[in-house]
């Protein structure tokens, strides 16, 4: 009873902590509903204990899949929680500044990867097709709680994109092509491939001028 106890209180402390507000920052997912967002909500990605998943532990994903927002942002400050599930070759991300590709699960654009070789770092999704700014595999092995909640902190100014795990700067990027938007949707994903799970919760953004 008392294990119980514990349990709950915990759980409301969390949740209480997730729902704690910052100044200028805007929830853009609720935890109950796909409200505002759009992708493949009957097979890929569900709602569990206020969080989006994505994936499932008992069977491959058959290909990558997104969940997007429907609106665009330029200039912002996105925070969120996530969690990767799934051993050694799980794999997701955070796209930015992203646009879906016309009659296509694929989409385009930034991404703030996740996975064993590519946490931290900067991808270019569909488009250029490789890393942009790699993130120091050393320190990614210190501040990393695998298995576990952490932070992603996304900042895009112009042609900066900074990206942040648990606090801690990853990658500064300075685009170089002045073709490239620097506009788009935000995108949550889970890779194709073996079983693996990709969790977020406590979506907020703050737009920036």
């Amino acid at each position: 009873m008392k294990r119980l106890i514990l349990a709950l209180l915990t759980a409301s402390s969390l949740t209480a902590q997730a729902a704690k507000p910052e100044k200028g920052f805007t929830q853009i997912f609720d935890g109950k509903s796909f409200t505002g967002w759009e992708g493949d909500t009957k097979k890929t990605f569900r709602i569990v204990d206020g969080a989006i998943a994505g994936g499932n532990l008992k069977e491959r994903v058959p290909r990558n899949e997104f969940l997007s927002t429907k609106r665009h942002y330029t200039n912002f400050v996105l925070r969120l929680e996530f969690k990767l599930l799934g051993g050694a070759k799980a794999n997701a991300g955070i796209q930015i500044r992203t646009e879906r590709i016309p009659n296509h699960h694929e989409v385009r654009g930034y991404q703030a990867d996740m996975g064993d070789g590519w946490w931290g770092s900067l991808y270019d999704e569909s488009r250029r097709r490789k890393v942009l700014a790699k993130a120091d595999p050393k320190l990614i092995e210190k501040i990393l709680k695998r298995d576990e909640w952490n932070d992603y902190e996304i900042r895009c100014e112009g042609k900066r994109i900074r990206l942040f795990i648990n606090g801690k700067p990853t990658v500064d990027y300075t685009e170089p092509q002045d073709e490239i938007p620097l506009h788009g949707i935000i995108a949550v994903q889970i890779h194709g491939g073996p079983p693996s799970e990709a969790w977020y919760r406590n979506i907020r953004i703050k737009e920036l001028p």
